[in-house]
């Protein structure tokens, strides 16, 4: 799903359909739904996307680069990689080539940050050597290379959309000291500001810092870092810190180091601010709230949601079907898509 500043929408749906007595008559048809602005509901549209046999698995992604505009992505791996793209919420779309083609030298509104490799590019199935930071243009779903991103080694980790303030926020490494740095800024990518995380120390045996999740709030900026933790029950999403900035993301304090026991141990998506020194995390197994700016956390509630940035705010992705935004992350506005019946009930 991914929604634009306007209160518009667009998801990507899958439904199949199984034959348990002949499985290889079973298919998947997958579709989209567009919400249109100021619409009481969600409508299907148009699809590029092909039926596909369960046993293959979905491969596809939707990106959505402001009101009315898409990019569907399928393929990868075996499948052959294709793109589209739509300017008028779905309607009609028409196949653009995924390569980096010259440089931008801003962010436009309603673009997305992503990565790719520098060229030349690696045989099919090899790892990029080096990434580079590229925008997805709105105005016609091709990727262009960032004229002046920030220095921040091989493996730069852009966040997709802009924060509420218009910041553009990237994690990486300092090329010279090899330490954990976040850049951001804010004319749009044309100039960037680099501040050193104060991460904790480097754990021998484990991998590396795996990246960074900043969230901005009304009154502080966080940014949850994740990486394997040492000791204590495995856990799919580790949280090694959790940092706040109070001007801006120039200078960081550590708030939260994780152990082998306590909690908040993981985090889903971005830490959410809240006014004053309020911050939520969530996580694999709850919600944990801290009044104090992340030196202390208590359980907020039940169940397990999934945080990230679209252009009305953030989106808490939690049960099967349940959704909620919140421009302020104090206040959530709830609501279903696609519980029973993705055809006839989408909205």
């Amino acid at each position: 799903m991914g929604l634009a500043p306007d209160g518009s929408g667009m998801v990507l749906l899958v439904q199949c359909v199984t034959d348990r007595a002949r499985p290889g008559n079973g298919f998947c048809r997958q579709q989209v739904a567009a919400l249109d602005r100021g619409a009481r509901s969600w409508v299907l549209r148009s699809s590029p996307l092909p039926e596909i046999p369960p046993s293959r698995g979905v491969t596809a992604g939707l990106t959505v680069l402001g009101p009315g505009r898409a990019l569907i992505e399928d393929g990868g791996g075996e499948e052959p990689e294709r793109t589209w793209f739509t300017a008028d919420g779905g309607r009609g779309w028409r196949a653009v080539d995924r390569r980096t083609v010259g440089t931008t030298p801003a962010i436009p509104a309603g673009a997305v940050l992503t990565t790719a490799c520098v060229p030349p590019s690696p045989a099919p199935g090899g790892e990029c050597a080096r990434e580079r930071i590229v925008v997805i243009s709105p105005e016609d779903g091709r990727r262009r290379a960032l004229a002046r991103p920030p220095r921040l080694g091989d493996r730069p980790r852009p966040a997709a959309v802009a924060e509420p303030d218009g910041s553009w926020w990237v994690s990486g490494r300092d090329p010279v000291s090899g330490r954990d740095v976040l850049a951001f800024s804010r004319d749009g990518g044309r100039s960037w500001t680099t501040g050193r995380l104060p991460s904790p120390p480097a754990i021998a045996g484990l991998p590396p810092l795996r990246g960074v999740e900043v969230a901005v709030g009304p009154d502080a900026v966080y940014a949850a870092e994740s990486g394997e933790l040492e000791g204590g029950e495995p856990v799919k999403n580790p949280m090694r810190a959790l940092h706040r900035s109070l001007d801006g993301g120039r200078t960081w304090t550590r708030m939260w180091t994780t152990g082998p026991e306590g909690e908040p141990r993981t985090v889903t998506g971005l830490p959410v601010p809240g006014p004053g020194a309020r911050v939520t995390v969530y996580g694999e197994r709850a919600p944990y709230e801290s009044v104090d700016g992340g030196r202390t956390f208590r359980p907020a509630a039940a169940g397990t949601s999934w945080i990230r940035r679209t252009g009305v705010g953030l989106l808490r992705e939690g049960d099967r079907c349940q959704y909620a935004t919140s421009r302020d992350g104090v206040r959530w506005s709830e609501f279903a898509l696609a519980c029973e019946d993705p055809v006839p009930g989408v909205g």
